[in-house]
């Protein structure tokens, strides 16, 4: 008697029996999907980690599609963009697919984060998880900024300019940093072509990579719940988790519906917003490069607005920029820095709620002032934030000292 037919071969036939038995197709497909077993309880918070892998597909096939006709020249960039938006047949759309998509690719992944902190999904064993994943969000950051200098509009000139000074403010190395990264003594041609070279090759090489390795660790560990109890812990006979489903059909189909409903969204900004009021594409970068024409108010786009206003809540430029970068690092270590015995928010006290929500307000505040043009006033503001901000990490090993949890369930108490 022969195998039995697995689904793979049995909707293609014999060729797929052919290519399974020497690509293993079936076997992957059952590790990664149907074999996987997650909670029965997601909600929404997890539809997006899977829309965060369609705006990646979808920002790989439209950057492609762009770099057929963009020219990484100083002098011809900002025209070649006009050429596509102008003159390619549907570049217009190409092209604003791909400027939605930068945002929408921060928009999901910013409330997969929140998700991890509402859940404690860091915590053990999942603190390698939540690091790939921060290194993932880091490297989004710098694929995006190397992005938005290529149209070589003025937002983008004096964007870089401003972001790249940073670099010079790091003690000792900071001159030769800043000048290694635009490759000439001023913004140039040179620093056009190191920035494309980067953005189209190596970065999206380094996030495929990195998002491979956040999906291997969350095979591995497995997925936390809104109850934040660890399903492998029960099983049955055959050591299937007894709260536990496979990802696929189950949870495939309840993201095809997510998916809709996104695509529906982004459709309609695409095609009736696209610059969202200024938001995704700046009046500014609609004009070409001027380097003897600085604009009225530099900004970073809204993605890069908080950590720009940590940065700004702080008058001397070298403590700013350390600051800065505090503000990532702190995410990194929160995975350390929360002890609680209590994973999820749903069964923490209200110290941990009011803590969440405090810091919710301060960086979604820091955003806002990011964005606007410098006052007085809004500097006092952003440096109340940031001690918000900042408050939230280092308050995370008391929490639970100062408030009662409630009793966390044996299982899941929610199937959907």
């Amino acid at each position: 008697m022969g195998r039995p037919a697995n689904a793979f071969s049995r909707s293609m036939g014999n060729l797929g029996q052919w290519i399974d038995d020497r690509l293993g197709v079936s076997a992957i497909w059952a590790y990664v999907m149907t074999g996987y077993y997650a909670p029965k309880n997601f909600d929404f918070w997890y539809f997006f980690g899977s829309l965060a892998l369609l705006v990646l597909v979808s920002q790989l096939i439209t950057g492609i599609w762009l770099t057929m006709y963009f020219k990484p020249d100083a002098d011809l960039a900002f025209a070649s963009v006009e050429f596509i938006m102008r003159d390619v047949e549907w570049g217009w759309l190409i092209r604003y697919m791909h400027s939605t998509g930068a945002s929408a690719f921060f928009v999901v992944v910013y409330l997969h984060m929140f998700r991890g902190l509402l859940y404690g999904s860091y915590q053990k064993p999942r603190e390698l998880l939540w690091v790939i994943g921060m290194l993932v969000f880091v490297a989004l950051m710098a694929e995006a900024f190397l992005g938005y200098v290529l149209p070589w509009g003025q937002m983008s000139y004096w964007g870089a300019q401003v972001i790249i000074s940073l670099f010079g403010a790091i003690p000792w190395v900071g001159d030769d940093l800043a000048l290694w990264i635009r490759g000439d003594y001023v913004l140039s041609d040179v620093t056009l072509n190191r920035f494309f070279a980067l953005h189209v090759a190596a970065m999206p090489l380094a996030l495929i990579g990195l998002i491979f390795l956040h999906l291997m660790a969350l095979r591995k560990v497995g997925s936390n719940n809104p109850d934040g109890i660890e399903i492998k812990e029960l099983t049955d006979a055959e050591g299937i988790p007894l709260d536990g489903i496979p990802f696929h059909p189950y949870y495939t189909v309840k993201d095809v519906f997510g998916v809709g409903v996104f695509l529906l969204v982004a459709a309609f900004i695409v095609f009736f917003a696209p610059d969202l009021g200024g938001q995704f594409l700046e009046d500014a970068n609609f004009e070409p490069a001027d380097p003897l024409n600085t604009p009225d108010h530099i900004k970073p786009v809204w993605y890069f607005t908080p950590f720009y206003a940590i940065l700004r809540a702080i008058p001397l430029k070298a403590p700013g920029v350390m600051l800065m970068g505090l503000s990532l690092v702190m995410l990194f270590l929160v995975p350390w820095l929360d002890r609680h015995p209590v994973r999820s928010m749903r069964y923490r006290g209200w110290v941990s709620k009011l803590a969440l929500a405090a810091f919710v307000v301060s960086f979604i505040g820091l955003g806002y002032v990011g964005g606007a043009a410098g006052s007085s006033t809004l500097t006092t503001v952003a440096r109340v934030l940031t001690v918000v901000y900042f408050g939230y990490f280092l308050g995370l090993p008391f929490y639970y000292k100062c408030e009662k949890s409630h009793p966390v369930p044996e299982r899941v108490t929610k199937h959907g």
